[in-house]
């Protein structure tokens, strides 16, 4: 586990580094997670209950309605925070599915634990408001490209986001991501300069 918490620490530091004494409270609330390839982690309906931190392997959050449609929202992998966010920080239900698309390692660290460090240890709390923030900038950039770009366009911008992502995500959901169609996402594959 001293090789996720160095991980861990790396990703901290990049958000709103901690005084060595808040990194030791943060640090201890985290416990080692593994999990095979298409496991779920967290089921529509149901409370997210940790807050998961990627230390190996590819995962995502999908939406999945009762018309049979899915949509991929967004991948985590290592190292990044993984979850779903809104219905960990709500306590509340959540209306997506998070699962495995890898073997994967995590650490992860309950809401009781959590929101008992964001309400004694300020440091903290300010660390996790910024980590949401830049989390909801990115959501935000990609409902605009989602809206308003091509699908050309589109790829591109990840290609450009996130050049590595071709080898860590099976094509059919990094289609879907997009709000492509797999036969064209083919043929952009073949047609873009990476």
């Amino acid at each position: 586990m001293d090789k996720e918490l160095q991980q861990l620490k790396q990703l901290v530091n990049g958000i709103h580094p901690l005084s060595e004494e808040d990194w030791e409270a943060f640090a201890a609330v985290w416990s080692r997670h593994v999990a095979k390839r298409k496991e779920p982690l967290t089921m529509a309906g149901e409370s997210e209950h940790y807050l998961y931190f990627v230390a190996d392997g590819v995962q995502r959050v999908y939406y999945f309605d009762d018309q049979d449609r899915e949509a991929t929202l967004v991948f985590t992998y290592a190292p990044s925070f993984g979850g779903v966010l809104d219905s960990f920080m709500l306590q509340q239900p959540s209306r997506y599915y998070y699962e495995t698309l890898t073997p994967s390692v995590f650490l992860r660290a309950s809401f009781p634990e959590l929101q008992r460090l964001m309400q004694t240890r300020p440091a903290i709390e300010s660390m996790i408001r910024e980590g949401l923030s830049y989390s909801l900038s990115g959501l935000l950039e990609r409902l605009v490209e989602l809206q308003c770009y091509t699908s050309e366009e589109r790829f591109r911008k990840l290609l450009h986001r996130s050049p590595h992502i071709l080898q860590l995500v099976p094509h059919k959901y990094l289609a879907n991501y997009l709000g492509i169609d797999p036969t064209n996402f083919s043929k952009l594959l073949n047609k873009v300069r990476i």
